[in-house]
C-alpha cells in the first residue's frame, strides 16, 4: 500500500497514556498493510523534563554563554530521547523498530545553527529499514551539515521533517498527530462556534499558518504543496477522521464545499501600526527597517505618507529609525490582524462589503486592510478581537456546519 509518515507532537508523547495511543496508531497502520515511518518531537512542553524549552532552561541559572552550535547539540537531545523511547515501546508491541537521528535519516542541512536550511534529503537508511519490515523512528526538527555537526531547523521543524521525508520517500500521505480532532474554522478559544474543517487546500492552510493560526508550520505546507503529497491533521487520542490537506482541485472533486466562500478566520496579536509622514526615500527607509530585523506586515504607501504594521516588540527599534529620518509619525499600539481566508473568494464580488458591514454592526473600527487572491486582512484594536472574529465567523456561515463533507464531486 506504500509508505506513510506518522508525525507525533510533544503532547502525544508526554505521558504513558499518550505513548500507548501512539502505539495504537502505528499498530493500526501496520495491520492495514502500510509501511510506516514515525517522526517524533520532544516530549511535552515547557516544564516537562525533556521538552525543548526545559532543555534551554538548563543554561539559564548561569546565563547563556553557549554558542548556537552548542545550543543545537543540547536541544536536539529532546527528539533523540523520544526516538529511543518510542522505538523501545514499538518493540514491546512486537514491531521491529530502529531509532534514528535527523542526520542518520539522511537530512543534510546548511550550517546555520538554530535555523538551518535543508539542502538535501537522502533517506537510504530509512528505505533499507522499511524494506526489512522495520519501522524507523526519526528525530524531527534536526539534521546534520556537511561537517557532521548537529543542526536544528527552527521551531515547528518536526512538521517540516515529516513533510521532507514524505517527499523523499514518495509517501502516500503524511499524518500529523496532535491533541485536537483537526483544523478548525477559527480559534475555539475565541469563538465557541468554531467547526472542524474536513478538507482544505495547501494554500489555505499556508495562509492560516502565516496569519497566526497554530495549525502546522508553513514550511511543512510548502514542502507538501511542492510534492503534492496529501497531509492529514489528526488527533492521537481519538478516531476522528481529521482534516485532509491537498490541492484545491482535489478538495473540490472529492468534497462538497457547501458553497462557502471563506474556509477559515485567523488572527495575529501584538501588532502596532505606524503612520510616517514626510518626504523620505521609501526604498532606503524600508531597507533600513529590514536591516534592523523589523518585519513589515500590512503596508499602504501614499504620496508623502506610509502606513504599516509590525510586531509590537519592534516598537522601539522602529521609532528609533523613524526619528533618525526626522520624520513626523504616530502609532497605534495594541492592534490585532484578523484575516478571512478562502480560495473561493477570488473574483467573487461583495466579500469586502460583507467584512465591512459585519464589523460595523458590532462597532469595530477597521484601522487598515490588505488583500491577496485568497486572504483579506483587517487591522483592529485587540480589545475588539473576539467580537471581530465571532462576527466574521457568523457572517460567512462558518458556524453552520463542517467545511468539506466527504461525498460525490460537484461535477457528478
Amino acid at each position: 500500500m506504500g509508505v506513510i509518515i506518522q508525525k507525533f507532537g510533544g503532547t502525544s508523547l508526554a505521558t504513558p497514556d499518550g505513548r500507548r495511543a501512539v502505539m495504537d496508531k502505528v499498530v493500526a497502520a501496520k495491520a492495514a498493510g502500510e509501511d510506516v515511518v514515525v517522526v517524533v518531537s520532544a516530549m511535552g512542553r515547557i516544564g516537562a523534563p525533556y521538552a525543548t524549552d526545559t532543555l534551554v532552561g538548563l543554561l539559564m541559572p548561569d546565563g547563556r554563554f553557549a554558542s548556537n552550535r552548542e545550543m543545537d547539540m543540547l536541544i536536539a537531545c529532546g527528539e533523540i530521547i523520544s526516538t529511543v523511547v518510542i522505538s523501545n515501546a514499538l518493540k514491546g508491541k512486537g514491531i521491529l523498530s530502529e531509532a534514528l537521528s535527523g542526520g542518520q535519516s539522511g537530512i543534510l542541512t546548511s550550517s546555520h545553527f538554530s535555523e538551518a536550511q535543508v539542502i538535501n534529503v537522502n533517506p537510504v537508511r530509512i528505505k533499507q529499514l522499511v524494506d526489512q519490515g522495520v519501522v524507523p523512528v526519526v528525530a524531527g526538527f534536526q539534521g546534520h551539515d556537511t561537517n557532521g555537526e548537529v543542526t536544528t531547523l527552527g521551531r515547528g521543524g518536526s512538521d517540516t521533517s515529516a513533510a521532507l521525508l514524505g517527499e523523499a520517500l514518495k509517501a502516500t500521505r503524511v499524518e500529523i498527530y496532535t491533541d485536537v480532532d483537526g483544523i478548525m474554522t477559527t480559534d475555539p478559544r475565541v469563538c465557541d462556534d468554531a467547526q472542524i474543517i474536513n478538507a482544505i487546500s495547501y494554500d489555505e492552510v499556508f495562509q492560516m499558518a502565516d496569519s497566526g493560526a497554530k495549525v502546522i508550520h508553513p514550511r511543512a505546507v510548502e514542502v507538501a504543496r511542492r510534492s503534492g503529497i496529501p497531509m492529514v491533521i489528526r488527533n492521537t487520542f481519538s478516531n476522528a477522521a481529521g482534516t485532509s490537506i491537498t490541492h484545491y482541485s482535489q478538495v473540490e472533486k472529492n468534497y462538497t464545499i457547501q458553497d462557502k466562500v471563506i474556509s477559515s478566520i485567523a488572527y495575529r496579536t501584538d501588532r502596532i501600526q505606524f503612520t510616517v509622514e514626510g518626504d523620505i526615500d521609501d526604498e532606503i527607509f524600508f531597507g533600513d527597517l529590514a536591516k534592523e530585523d523589523v518585519s513589515i506586515d500590512i503596508i499602504n504607501i501614499f504620496p508623502g505618507r506610509r502606513v504599516f504594521t509590525t510586531e509590537s516588540v519592534k516598537k522601539d527599534d522602529t521609532i528609533k529609525l523613524i526619528e533618525k529620518y526626522q520624520a513626523q509619525y504616530r502609532y497605534i499600539d495594541g492592534c490585532c490582524k484578523v484575516a478571512v481566508i478562502g480560495e473561493r473568494m477570488t473574483g467573487v464580488p461583495g466579500v469586502m462589503a460583507k467584512i465591512i458591514s459585519s464589523l460595523a454592526r458590532v462597532n469595530v473600527q477597521i484601522l487598515q486592510t490588505a488583500d491577496s487572491l485568497s486572504t483579506i486582512a483587517c487591522l483592529v484594536k485587540c480589545e475588539d478581537l473576539e467580537k471581530s472574529v465571532q462576527a466574521l465567523h457568523k457572517a460567512f456561515g462558518l458556524s453552520n456546519g463542517f467545511i468539506g463533507t466527504k461525498g460525490d464531486s460537484k461535477e457528478e
